[in-house]
Protein backbone atom coordinates (compact mmCIF):
# COMPACT_ATOMS: atom_id res chain seq x y z
CA UNK A 1 0.00 0.00 0.00
CA UNK A 2 1.84 3.07 -0.75
CA UNK A 3 -0.09 5.56 1.03
CA UNK A 4 -1.10 6.24 4.34
CA UNK A 5 -5.14 4.66 5.34
CA UNK A 6 -7.08 7.06 7.22
CA UNK A 7 -9.00 4.82 9.83
CA UNK A 8 -11.93 7.10 10.09
CA UNK A 9 -13.66 8.18 13.00
CA UNK A 10 -14.08 6.01 16.37
CA UNK A 11 -16.95 3.85 15.45
CA UNK A 12 -20.39 4.70 17.42
CA UNK A 13 -21.00 1.00 18.85
CA UNK A 14 -24.61 -0.46 19.91
CA UNK A 15 -26.04 -2.31 22.29
CA UNK A 16 -28.14 -5.70 21.73
CA UNK A 17 -30.42 -7.46 24.36
CA UNK A 18 -30.85 -11.34 24.45
CA UNK A 19 -34.52 -10.76 23.63
CA UNK A 20 -33.84 -9.00 20.55
CA UNK A 21 -31.11 -12.03 19.76
CA UNK A 22 -33.85 -14.33 20.75
CA UNK A 23 -36.64 -12.58 18.18
CA UNK A 24 -33.60 -12.67 15.07
CA UNK A 25 -33.37 -16.37 15.29
CA UNK A 26 -36.96 -16.75 16.10
CA UNK A 27 -37.56 -15.19 12.72
CA UNK A 28 -34.75 -16.12 10.60
CA UNK A 29 -34.23 -19.35 12.00
CA UNK A 30 -36.88 -21.09 13.55
CA UNK A 31 -35.44 -24.54 13.75
CA UNK A 32 -33.42 -22.42 16.86
CA UNK A 33 -36.47 -20.51 18.17
CA UNK A 34 -36.39 -22.40 21.01
CA UNK A 35 -32.78 -22.95 22.13
CA UNK A 36 -32.20 -20.14 25.30
CA UNK A 37 -30.07 -17.27 24.37
CA UNK A 38 -27.67 -15.90 27.21
CA UNK A 39 -24.79 -13.80 26.92
CA UNK A 40 -21.29 -15.10 26.01
CA UNK A 41 -18.80 -13.33 29.40
CA UNK A 42 -16.38 -11.17 27.97
CA UNK A 43 -18.14 -11.39 24.25
CA UNK A 44 -15.33 -9.14 23.01
CA UNK A 45 -15.86 -5.95 21.12
CA UNK A 46 -16.09 -5.88 17.62
CA UNK A 47 -18.97 -8.53 18.04
CA UNK A 48 -21.90 -8.73 20.74
CA UNK A 49 -21.80 -12.72 21.14
CA UNK A 50 -24.73 -14.62 22.85
CA UNK A 51 -24.56 -18.36 23.23
CA UNK A 52 -27.52 -20.34 21.75
CA UNK A 53 -28.33 -23.52 23.67
CA UNK A 54 -25.05 -25.25 24.84
CA UNK A 55 -23.75 -25.38 21.26
CA UNK A 56 -24.14 -22.74 19.18
CA UNK A 57 -23.13 -18.86 19.51
CA UNK A 58 -24.49 -15.71 17.98
CA UNK A 59 -22.44 -13.01 16.53
CA UNK A 60 -23.58 -9.37 15.74
CA UNK A 61 -21.17 -6.63 15.04
CA UNK A 62 -21.78 -3.88 17.39
CA UNK A 63 -21.13 -1.47 14.55
CA UNK A 64 -20.96 -0.51 10.68
CA UNK A 65 -17.40 -0.88 10.58
CA UNK A 66 -17.12 -4.03 12.28
CA UNK A 67 -20.09 -5.39 10.22
CA UNK A 68 -18.09 -5.41 6.94
CA UNK A 69 -16.03 -8.37 8.28
CA UNK A 70 -19.32 -10.46 8.06
CA UNK A 71 -19.61 -11.35 4.57
CA UNK A 72 -15.53 -12.40 4.41
CA UNK A 73 -15.79 -14.54 7.31
CA UNK A 74 -18.83 -16.41 5.52
CA UNK A 75 -16.24 -16.41 2.63
CA UNK A 76 -13.43 -17.78 3.54
CA UNK A 77 -13.88 -19.31 7.23
CA UNK A 78 -14.96 -22.54 5.40
CA UNK A 79 -12.31 -22.51 2.82
CA UNK A 80 -9.40 -22.25 5.60
CA UNK A 81 -10.75 -24.27 7.97
CA UNK A 82 -9.87 -27.43 6.74
CA UNK A 83 -6.39 -25.94 5.46
CA UNK A 84 -5.31 -25.47 9.67
CA UNK A 85 -3.94 -27.32 11.86
CA UNK A 86 -6.59 -26.36 14.75
CA UNK A 87 -10.14 -25.74 14.76
CA UNK A 88 -11.44 -22.57 13.72
CA UNK A 89 -14.88 -21.04 13.72
CA UNK A 90 -16.79 -22.14 10.71
CA UNK A 91 -20.19 -20.43 10.36
CA UNK A 92 -23.47 -21.91 10.27
CA UNK A 93 -26.58 -19.51 9.12
CA UNK A 94 -25.99 -15.88 7.87
CA UNK A 95 -28.76 -13.63 9.25
CA UNK A 96 -30.43 -10.42 7.77
CA UNK A 97 -30.21 -7.22 9.00
CA UNK A 98 -33.91 -5.85 10.13
CA UNK A 99 -35.50 -2.78 11.99
CA UNK A 100 -34.89 -4.04 15.46
CA UNK A 101 -30.90 -4.51 14.38
CA UNK A 102 -28.96 -2.67 11.23
CA UNK A 103 -26.13 -5.21 10.33
CA UNK A 104 -25.95 -9.01 8.82
CA UNK A 105 -24.99 -11.06 11.39
CA UNK A 106 -23.93 -15.35 11.85
CA UNK A 107 -24.47 -18.29 14.12
CA UNK A 108 -21.55 -20.31 14.37
CA UNK A 109 -20.82 -23.57 16.32
CA UNK A 110 -19.28 -22.84 20.49
CA UNK A 111 -15.42 -23.88 20.34
CA UNK A 112 -14.93 -25.03 24.19
CA UNK A 113 -12.13 -23.52 26.04
CA UNK A 114 -10.50 -21.81 27.98
CA UNK A 115 -8.73 -18.26 26.77
CA UNK A 116 -4.61 -18.35 27.14
CA UNK A 117 -2.87 -16.89 29.54
CA UNK A 118 0.50 -17.25 30.67
CA UNK A 119 -0.44 -18.90 34.02
CA UNK A 120 -2.70 -21.11 31.96
CA UNK A 121 -0.77 -22.66 29.88
CA UNK A 122 1.06 -25.87 30.59
CA UNK A 123 4.62 -25.78 28.22
CA UNK A 124 5.23 -21.90 27.16
CA UNK A 125 7.73 -23.33 24.51
CA UNK A 126 5.36 -26.36 23.50
CA UNK A 127 2.45 -23.51 23.27
CA UNK A 128 4.76 -21.08 21.04
CA UNK A 129 5.68 -23.70 18.55
CA UNK A 130 2.02 -24.64 18.51
CA UNK A 131 1.16 -21.27 17.53
CA UNK A 132 3.87 -21.13 15.04
CA UNK A 133 2.71 -24.37 13.05
CA UNK A 134 -0.25 -22.51 13.29
CA UNK A 135 0.55 -19.46 11.43
CA UNK A 136 2.77 -21.01 8.73
CA UNK A 137 -0.46 -23.28 7.85
CA UNK A 138 -2.31 -20.02 7.58
CA UNK A 139 0.48 -18.35 5.45
CA UNK A 140 1.11 -21.25 2.82
CA UNK A 141 -2.37 -20.83 1.75
CA UNK A 142 -3.07 -19.46 -1.31
CA UNK A 143 -3.34 -15.54 -1.07
CA UNK A 144 -4.29 -14.81 -4.30
CA UNK A 145 -8.23 -12.92 -4.24
CA UNK A 146 -7.77 -12.83 -0.54
CA UNK A 147 -9.41 -9.69 1.20
CA UNK A 148 -6.78 -6.82 1.25
CA UNK A 149 -6.30 -4.26 3.89
CA UNK A 150 -8.99 -2.10 4.35
CA UNK A 151 -11.68 -0.64 7.29
CA UNK A 152 -13.18 -4.83 7.71
CA UNK A 153 -9.84 -4.88 9.69
CA UNK A 154 -8.68 -1.73 10.37
CA UNK A 155 -5.56 -2.20 8.17
CA UNK A 156 -3.67 -5.19 9.38
CA UNK A 157 -1.87 -6.17 7.11
CA UNK A 158 -1.04 -3.05 6.04
CA UNK A 159 1.65 -0.34 6.84
CA UNK A 160 2.36 0.30 10.44
CA UNK A 161 2.66 4.21 9.23
CA UNK A 162 -1.61 4.16 9.36
CA UNK A 163 -1.06 4.02 13.68
CA UNK A 164 1.76 6.47 13.38
CA UNK A 165 -0.41 9.58 14.25
CA UNK A 166 -1.89 7.33 16.93
CA UNK A 167 1.46 6.63 18.40
CA UNK A 168 3.41 9.56 18.38
CA UNK A 169 0.50 10.98 20.09
CA UNK A 170 1.01 8.61 22.83
CA UNK A 171 4.69 9.44 22.94
CA UNK A 172 3.80 13.06 23.22
CA UNK A 173 2.01 12.85 26.53
CA UNK A 174 3.94 14.36 29.73
CA UNK A 175 2.45 11.87 32.13
CA UNK A 176 3.81 8.70 29.66
CA UNK A 177 7.48 10.18 30.34
CA UNK A 178 7.65 9.53 33.90
CA UNK A 179 6.72 6.04 33.40
CA UNK A 180 8.30 5.10 30.22
CA UNK A 181 11.64 5.14 28.48
CA UNK A 182 10.18 7.28 25.60
CA UNK A 183 12.93 7.66 23.95
CA UNK A 184 14.11 3.75 23.90
CA UNK A 185 10.03 3.52 22.72
CA UNK A 186 10.89 6.42 20.01
CA UNK A 187 13.66 5.00 18.61
CA UNK A 188 12.31 1.23 18.47
CA UNK A 189 8.87 2.90 16.55
CA UNK A 190 11.11 3.86 13.79
CA UNK A 191 13.43 1.07 13.58
CA UNK A 192 9.40 -0.48 12.91
CA UNK A 193 8.58 1.46 10.16
CA UNK A 194 11.41 1.51 8.19
CA UNK A 195 11.74 -2.48 8.19
CA UNK A 196 11.05 -3.03 4.63
CA UNK A 197 8.50 -6.17 3.72
CA UNK A 198 8.65 -7.98 0.60
CA UNK A 199 5.42 -7.58 -0.74
CA UNK A 200 4.49 -10.85 -0.80
CA UNK A 201 0.69 -10.89 -0.03
CA UNK A 202 0.12 -13.99 2.74
CA UNK A 203 -2.85 -14.82 4.90
CA UNK A 204 -2.81 -13.15 8.80
CA UNK A 205 -5.45 -13.68 11.48
CA UNK A 206 -5.21 -9.86 12.82
CA UNK A 207 -5.60 -10.45 15.98
CA UNK A 208 -3.56 -13.02 16.97
CA UNK A 209 -4.42 -12.31 21.31
CA UNK A 210 -5.26 -14.30 24.34
CA UNK A 211 -8.60 -13.71 23.95
CA UNK A 212 -8.19 -15.54 20.56
CA UNK A 213 -6.29 -18.88 21.95
CA UNK A 214 -7.92 -21.23 23.33
CA UNK A 215 -6.52 -23.85 25.71
CA UNK A 216 -7.33 -27.53 26.46
CA UNK A 217 -5.11 -28.97 29.08
CA UNK A 218 -2.96 -26.14 29.10
CA UNK A 219 -2.44 -26.83 25.22
CA UNK A 220 -3.46 -24.66 22.05
CA UNK A 221 -7.01 -26.31 21.34
CA UNK A 222 -7.97 -23.39 18.65
CA UNK A 223 -7.92 -20.03 16.81
CA UNK A 224 -11.11 -18.42 17.21
CA UNK A 225 -12.28 -14.68 15.66
CA UNK A 226 -10.83 -14.37 12.35
CA UNK A 227 -12.53 -10.77 11.96
CA UNK A 228 -9.58 -8.69 11.26
CA UNK A 229 -7.87 -11.35 8.96
CA UNK A 230 -6.74 -10.54 4.79
CA UNK A 231 -3.56 -10.92 3.34
CA UNK A 232 -0.93 -8.69 3.13
CA UNK A 233 1.79 -8.52 5.15
CA UNK A 234 1.54 -11.27 8.37
CA UNK A 235 3.54 -9.07 10.66
CA UNK A 236 1.02 -8.01 12.76
CA UNK A 237 0.41 -11.57 13.68
CA UNK A 238 4.00 -11.52 15.55
CA UNK A 239 2.93 -8.89 18.27
CA UNK A 240 1.94 -12.18 19.99
CA UNK A 241 5.70 -12.65 21.08
CA UNK A 242 5.94 -10.02 23.11
CA UNK A 243 2.14 -9.98 24.44
CA UNK A 244 1.90 -13.34 26.33
CA UNK A 245 5.13 -15.71 25.23
CA UNK A 246 8.08 -16.32 27.35
CA UNK A 247 11.27 -15.65 26.10
CA UNK A 248 12.52 -19.05 25.13
CA UNK A 249 8.72 -19.20 24.14
CA UNK A 250 9.42 -16.23 21.82
CA UNK A 251 12.69 -17.42 20.53
CA UNK A 252 11.35 -20.76 19.19
CA UNK A 253 8.24 -19.19 17.95
CA UNK A 254 10.78 -16.90 15.71
CA UNK A 255 12.83 -20.29 14.85
CA UNK A 256 9.57 -21.85 13.57
CA UNK A 257 8.21 -19.10 11.61
CA UNK A 258 11.54 -18.48 9.98
CA UNK A 259 11.00 -14.73 10.42
CA UNK A 260 13.86 -12.26 9.53
CA UNK A 261 15.07 -9.21 10.87
CA UNK A 262 12.61 -6.81 8.94
CA UNK A 263 9.42 -8.70 9.95
CA UNK A 264 10.44 -9.29 13.24
CA UNK A 265 11.08 -5.57 13.68
CA UNK A 266 7.64 -4.50 12.32
CA UNK A 267 5.87 -7.19 14.57
CA UNK A 268 7.23 -5.91 17.41
CA UNK A 269 6.12 -2.53 16.26
CA UNK A 270 2.39 -3.57 16.09
CA UNK A 271 3.39 -4.97 19.57
CA UNK A 272 4.49 -1.66 20.95
CA UNK A 273 1.91 0.50 18.89
CA UNK A 274 -1.02 -1.58 20.88
CA UNK A 275 0.97 -1.33 24.78
CA UNK A 276 1.10 2.32 24.43
CA UNK A 277 -2.15 2.89 23.53
CA UNK A 278 -3.56 0.55 25.83
CA UNK A 279 -1.09 2.13 28.41
CA UNK A 280 -1.87 5.71 27.65
CA UNK A 281 -5.42 5.14 28.65
CA UNK A 282 -4.86 3.08 31.64
CA UNK A 283 -1.36 4.82 33.57
CA UNK A 284 -3.38 6.33 36.03
CA UNK A 285 -4.66 3.32 37.47
CA UNK A 286 -1.58 1.22 38.11
CA UNK A 287 -3.56 -2.15 38.55
CA UNK A 288 -5.16 -1.66 35.05
CA UNK A 289 -2.00 -0.47 33.38
CA UNK A 290 -0.08 -3.47 34.31
CA UNK A 291 -0.30 -5.58 31.97
CA UNK A 292 0.80 -2.92 29.53
CA UNK A 293 3.30 -2.00 30.96
CA UNK A 294 4.87 -5.33 31.51
CA UNK A 295 4.83 -5.93 27.63
CA UNK A 296 6.54 -2.73 27.09
CA UNK A 297 9.30 -3.82 29.40
CA UNK A 298 9.35 -7.68 27.38
CA UNK A 299 9.57 -4.94 24.23
CA UNK A 300 12.31 -3.06 25.52
CA UNK A 301 14.34 -5.86 26.99
CA UNK A 302 14.32 -7.71 23.70
CA UNK A 303 15.02 -4.90 21.56
CA UNK A 304 17.69 -4.35 23.62
CA UNK A 305 19.31 -7.41 23.72
CA UNK A 306 18.65 -8.44 20.54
Amino acid sequence: MSETPDLGPVPERIEVEAAQVRRLVAEQFPRWAELAVRPVADGGWDNRTFHLGTDLIVRLPSAAEYAQAVEKEHRWLPVLAPLLPLPIPVPLALGEPTAEYPYPWSIYQWIDGLTASADRIADPVRFALDLAGFLVALQSVDAGDGPQPGIHNWYRGGTLRTYDKNTQAALAEDELAGQVDVELAREIWANSLDAPWDQVDRWFHGDIAEGNLLLNDGQLSAVIDFGTCGVGDPACDLAIAWTLLSADGRQAFRDRLAVDDPTWARGRGWALWKALATYRSTYDDPKEAAPAKQVLDEIFTEYQDR
